[in-house]
């Protein structure tokens, strides 16, 4: 007889282990500031924020996998400029396939019932190997020798260790998955509970390992997306790949530790550590609000219009690279009320400029083609941007400076 195994327990820690707990309250606490974060930005600015960020969290969930392509050679490579160096002209197009899965994330918009099923969840694994090189489907050994190939959106058929975990047979993978998704759907947790499990979901997903590869971007993929789905309407706008990068080592410790079987009458009744997933989802909470309340004091109207006005006292300083024309200070008011509005009419705009009306077309033009302000049309809204000179004074520590 065949026993199939299941997938281990306690799906979240018990009710006797949270209450004794802070992971409650932070779950609160993360609701609460992703609302607040929300309410603070037009609709346009939050679109802008967070086609921006896409190349911020590709560029740390990445880089956890052991890819260092930093932002400006992902935006490098957005405008079709790789790296003559094939190596690094792969890697630049990892990144670019996982923006790309960002995107039809986003265009799909998957409610939960959809999110949580083994074909969708295939399906994230399949379009990001569809849009990266071939030659990152081929796995090796520790020796460098090809022993196998990706095969996209398909579960593992073989087996694998990952650290000191056996991961569980490949012939089980089927109905783990489907009880994953049974156990991890947000609709069976109510209130607090939700982000718990989700939080929970992230260690369980990474325990069953269900691909040969990539198991670590679709993981933090289908995080993303579960957050969304569930509530935390400003996700994408701040991003959790950004602390687990931050805090690897701890990331992968904490992952490990979640793995043990339980340790003694005193750590629940499951399977696995109940005190090791408890800790983990609490890290995952911590860290989720550590970069919530980031982007949240990074964005406060205040500190923004001031460090808008340091980006162009710089520009006049000449202490931007690569920006040789310096700026009117009145640029100032317009990029400032560019960002609160999302974008502004051309009239308001060249008012704003507090200038004769040509010399005002001549601020604007320049606005528009250094990137700091976009148009769709000659005679559309200016709308406000985020162009890679301008981030290290509009978004300080964000992610390395371009080198």
């Amino acid at each position: 007889m065949i026993t199939q195994i299941l997938l281990p327990s306690p799906f979240i820690p018990s009710d006797n282990a949270l209450e004794q707990s802070r992971v409650p309250d932070r779950s609160l606490e993360l609701n609460t500031l992703s609302a607040i974060l929300k309410g603070q930005l037009s609709p346009l600015t939050f679109a802008t924020l967070e086609q921006y960020m896409s190349v911020i969290n590709s560029y740390y969930s990445n880089m956890i996998e052991g890819n260092p392509t930093h932002p400006h050679e992902i935006r490098a490579a957005q405008q079709d400029n790789y790296s003559d160096d094939p190596v690094k002209r792969d890697l630049q197009a990892e990144s670019l396939g996982h923006i790309a899965v960002q995107q039809w994330l986003l265009d799909q918009s998957p409610d939960l019932d959809t999110l949580f099923s083994t074909d969708f969840i295939c399906e994230i694994h399949k379009q990001f190997y569809q849009n990266i090189p071939e030659s990152l489907w081929l796995i090796k050994n520790k020796k460098g020798n090809i022993v196998d190939k990706v095969i996209p959106g398909k579960l593992r058929t073989c087996s694998v260790d990952v650290g000191q975990h056996i991961a569980p047979t490949y012939d089980d993978l089927p109905t783990l998955m489907r009880s994953f998704c049974q156990h991890y759907h947000p609709d069976q947790f109510k209130g607090d509970r939700k982000l718990i499990a989700i939080m929970a979901a992230h260690h369980r997903f990474a325990w069953i390992h269900p691909f040969i590869d990539g198991n670590g971007r679709v993981g933090r993929l289908l995080t993303d997306a579960a957050l969304k789905a569930v509530g935390l309407d400003s996700y994408g706008v701040w991003c959790l790949s950004r602390g687990l990068a931050k805090t690897v080592s701890t990331y992968k410790s904490k992952l490990a530790i979640a793995d043990h079987t339980r340790q003694g009458d005193y750590d629940g009744r499951g399977t696995l550590t109940e005190k090791g997933l408890l800790n983990f989802c609490d890290y995952m909470l911590l860290t989720a609000i550590d970069q919530v309340s980031y982007m949240k004091d990074l964005l406060q109207l205040n500190d923004l219009g001031k460090r808008i006005d340091s980006y162009i006292q710089a520009r006049n300083d000449y202490r931007v690279r690569g920006m040789t024309e310096p700026l009117k200070k009145s640029a100032s008011l317009v990029l400032y009320s560019a960002f609160i509005h999302g974008e502004l009419s051309r009239a308001q705009a060249l008012e704003l400029c507090a200038m004769p009306e040509r010399s005002a077309r001549r601020l604007l033009s320049q606005l528009k083609s250094e990137g700091l302000l976009s148009e769709t049309s000659s005679k559309s809204p200016l709308r406000w941007q985020i162009p890679e000179h301008a981030e290290p004074w509009y978004f300080p520590d964000l992610a390395p400076l371009t080198i």
